[in-house]
């Protein structure tokens, strides 16, 4: 007997298949749903790390301590003049994992202008464009040893007030197809052996 008396064995068949495929759909789409999802913390696709003084007047974006061929060092970053009192800002030191950071100048900031860092050999290809207020400046700092891939604290003194972070440590980036690898003589060796 159906549990409906009035329908018959194919129509209740059918509202079960439908129920079923209901149920199946609201399963899948619970997946993508709420706060634990992949999708719920999204980052921005820059490698350094973002931070402000604890008025929210100074700004420091792509934190970075980037290690180069040489093995020398620079940190990279950009600072940024938020203040809505107009007020002018400046750069006092930097510092990573208690050391003093090179600066090439210490500069002022006005509102909306900023600070581009980075290491001497980057910062003189950059030109400064019309109209736009930045100051470009090149870091070095002494490298004692640091592990492309980990982090080290890096701290900004401003007049404000000071910024730490944590920042990850990258090896420099290369254009595309300038960076040859040399390749060992023993790889001779397996020239004739198939992947």
């Amino acid at each position: 007997m159906t549990p409906f008396p009035c329908w018959s064995d194919k129509e209740v068949k059918t509202l079960r298949i439908a129920i079923a495929g209901i149920a199946a759909l609201a399963t899948l789409t619970a997946c993508g749903a709420g706060q634990i999802s992949q999708t719920a913390d999204q980052v921005a696709a820059v490698d350094g790390v973002p931070a402000q003084t604890s008025d929210g007047n100074v700004l420091v974006r792509d934190v970075t301590i980037v290690v180069n061929d040489d093995s020398s060092a620079a940190v990279k970053f950009t600072a940024i003049n938020d203040d809505t009192k107009m007020t002018s800002h400046s750069l006092k030191k930097v510092t990573v994992d208690g050391k003093e950071v090179t600066l090439s100048d210490t500069p002022s900031m006005e509102r909306n202008c900023s600070i581009v860092a980075d290491a001497a050999e980057y910062t003189d290809m950059l030109t400064e464009a019309d109209g736009v207020c930045i100051t470009h400046i090149s870091t070095e700092v002494k490298n004692p040893g640091f592990a492309i891939g980990g982090h080290k604290e890096v701290e900004f003194t401003f007049d404000n007030g000071s910024i730490k972070v944590d920042a990850p440590i990258a090896g420099n980036l290369h254009e595309a197809g300038m960076n040859d690898r040399v390749v060992s003589d023993k790889m001779e060796d397996h020239k004739d052996q198939k992947h």
